[in-house]
């Protein structure tokens, strides 16, 4: 599995963060949920389920972008996905 970013355009973290993916070369599949129905599904139920959210709910946030790393890991965290990806 490759990494996935949950997000959407309308978010400048999410814009900023696929930019600095981009500028890094790394491959990941974006999974905007305001362009399918099927994609925000898949997003609100991590979001749901993870403990990783509930902070962020509590704060009225969305919590994105995700990431999803390779090998499930769930994160918000820009500079961990990096830190784990690049080589």
């Amino acid at each position: 599995m490759k990494l996935i970013m949950y997000g959407t355009n309308a978010c400048p973290d999410c814009v900023h963060a696929e930019e600095v993916l981009k500028d890094k070369n790394i491959s990941y599949i974006y999974l905007d949920w305001t362009d399918s129905t099927a994609n925000l599904k898949r997003f609100l139920k991590l979001r749901d389920h993870e403990p990783l959210f509930d902070e962020v709910k509590k704060e009225g946030k969305i919590g994105i972008p995700c990431f999803q790393l390779e090998d499930g890991t769930l994160t918000l965290d820009l500079d961990l996905v990096l830190a784990k990806v690049q080589p």
